[in-house]
């Protein structure tokens, strides 16, 4: 596998190639290079009944392994990504994964270990960075033959600081700027979301809670922000800056978690959370709910949300966090 150290120029050339094609997005959706905490603005992902074209050999998508623990609160960077992926890893934790295409904050983290069910999940994009701290030995290999950019503190050092303020290994943060000029644009996020008015019907909800073994997730919705209130194990989840994480978009996706093949240092093994297949899922956006149904057919494929009647379900403009449950 080509190492980003080595791929760094020509990924450069590329992100500046597309300077021209993004500037249209980046000065109508962005503010300094970043989003917001509101998500990104109306900037034309997916209108109705269209999918983001995939990237090619345009500049890559940025993903960032982010922990999750108590410690580690409040996170930095997570309401500037465009889509936020949680799991469950040992002991029945969490972890998140945070997207990034459109806006790239100034820092993100703290950054922490990937896992093997990581792979597959981000076999969606063209060759994504993975940013990244620590992994099992035995899941090295796989990392290096999957079709992604490793970016770890020792092929990078140069991306990576640590807060003298926090306790390691809570304390470790990831530089965007370091890495990328540019953010790659809205081409790069192939999730197969499509966003646009909302599906008809759909049920008012006001909150909705998923457990892990040893955490959970509840999302409030605002009328005021128009958006889902995140708390975590209970608490109010913040950003950096102390303002609510509030996505625009919160689907609970219902998939099979089982054992993998890796076991942490105190023998708890590992979840593979897979996320190539088909099931339900609950889709909440604008108050309201809706039970639909997902399907991925290959590891390479974005993931499609659908009624029962077969009707695309559009998401609302702005952050996606997608939760991955344990199906029944």
């Amino acid at each position: 596998m080509t190492t980003v150290g080595t791929e760094r120029g020509a990924r450069r050339r590329r992100g500046r190639a597309a300077g021209i094609a993004l500037t249209v997005v980046l000065t109508v959706g962005l503010a300094a290079g970043c989003t917001t905490s509101d998500g990104p603005r109306d900037d034309g992902r997916g209108t109705a009944g269209e999918s983001p074209a995939r990237p090619g050999d345009g500049p890559p998508v940025l993903t960032v392994k982010i922990d999750n623990a108590p410690a580690a609160r409040p996170q930095t960077g997570l309401d500037a990504a465009d889509v936020v992926y949680t799991e469950q890893v040992e002991g029945g934790s969490s972890r998140l994964i945070a997207v990034y295409a459109t806006g790239l904050p100034e820092s993100v983290g703290p950054v922490r270990s990937a896992r093997e069910s990581d792979l597959e999940l981000l076999r969606q994009f063209d060759r994504p960075l993975l940013a990244y701290s620590g992994a099992q030995s035995k899941l090295k290999p796989l990392i290096e033959q999957a079709p992604l950019e490793a970016v770890t503190p020792e092929s990078e050092p140069n991306a990576y600081t640590r807060d003298p303020s926090r306790a390691a290994p809570h304390n470790l943060y990831l530089r965007p700027g370091q890495l990328m000029d540019e953010p790659p644009g809205e081409a790069a996020l192939t999730t197969g979301f499509r966003f646009g008015p909302a599906p008809a019907d759909g049920e008012p909800r006001n909150d909705l809670t998923v457990r892990y073994p040893a955490a959970r997730f509840t999302f409030t919705w605002s009328g005021a922000q128009d958006r889902w209130l995140v708390s975590m194990d209970g608490s109010p989840a913040l950003t950096a800056e102390g303002e609510r994480l509030a996505p625009a978009t919160v689907v609970v996706q219902y998939v099979t978690v089982r054992p993998s093949g890796f076991r942490d240092f105190l023998g708890n093994t590992t979840p593979y959370t897979e996320t190539v297949g088909s099931g339900e899922a609950t889709v909440l956006r604008d108050g309201r709910a809706w039970e639909v149904n997902w399907k991925r057919t290959a590891a390479e494929d974005g993931t499609s949300f659908t009624t029962d009647s077969g009707e695309p379900v559009n998401f609302a403009r702005g952050q996606v966090w997608v939760v991955y449950a344990k199906a029944p």
